[in-house]
C-alpha cells in the first residue's frame, strides 16, 4: 500500500495533524509526518514533495496557516494529489490560509478541506488510494456505515425524549 505524507508548516499545527494520523491509523494506512515551511525550509520541502513518488506515497496532506502557501509549494513540485489542510490561526480565524490554500493558479491544484479538517483530509487521502486497493475501500465502507449508525442511534434517542 502506499502511504501518505503529511507536512506541517509548524509544530503549532499538531493538533490538527493528529485527527489525520489517528484516521489513518484507524485504517491501517501508512503514513510520515514532518515540519517544513514553504516559507523558512523550501528545499526541504521541495526535495520532500519532488522525491514522495519514488519514495512510496500517495498522496500528500500539507497543513498551514497565516500565509499557507506549504501546500501550493508541494503541489507545485510533485503530480501527486496534495490536500491542503488550511489551520486556524489568531489572525483572521483561518480564512486567510483558507483562501491561501483554496485559490491555486491553474495547472497546479490543491484540493482543500475545511479549516482544521484533519481528519477529512485523512479520509479524502484514503479515498483516492482506495481507488486502487478494495480492502481499503471495504474499510472506508464500513467506517461510513457505523457513522451513520451513530447518527440514527442519536436521531431515535432525541425521538424518545420529545
Amino acid at each position: 500500500m502506499k502511504k501518505i505524507g503529511i507536512v506541517m508548516g509548524s509544530d503549532s499545527d499538531l493538533p490538527i495533524i493528529k485527527k489525520a494520523t489517528d484516521t489513518l491509523k484507524e485504517l491501517d494506512i501508512p503514513f510520515e509526518v514532518h515540519i517544513y515551511s514553504a516559507h523558512r525550509t523550501p528545499e526541504e520541502a521541495r526535495d520532500f514533495a519532488s522525491n514522495a513518488r519514488e519514495n512510496g506515497f500517495g498522496a500528500i496532506i500539507a497543513a498551514a496557516g497565516m500565509a499557507a502557501h506549504l501546500a501550493g509549494a508541494i503541489a507545485a513540485n510533485t503530480t501527486l494529489p496534495v490536500i491542503g489542510i488550511p489551520c486556524k490561526s489568531s489572525v483572521l480565524d483561518g480564512m486567510d490560509a483558507l483562501l491561501s490554500t483554496v485559490m491555486m493558479p491553474s495547472g497546479i491544484p490543491v484540493a482543500t478541506v475545511a479549516i482544521n479538517g484533519g481528519a477529512n483530509a485523512a479520509l479524502l487521502a484514503a479515498q483516492m488510494l482506495a481507488i486502487e486497493d478494495k480492502e481499503l475501500a471495504k474499510k472506508l465502507d464500513g467506517k461510513r456505515k457505523a457513522a451513520a449508525k451513530v447518527v440514527l442511534e442519536k436521531d431515535k434517542n432525541v425521538l424518545s425524549q420529545l
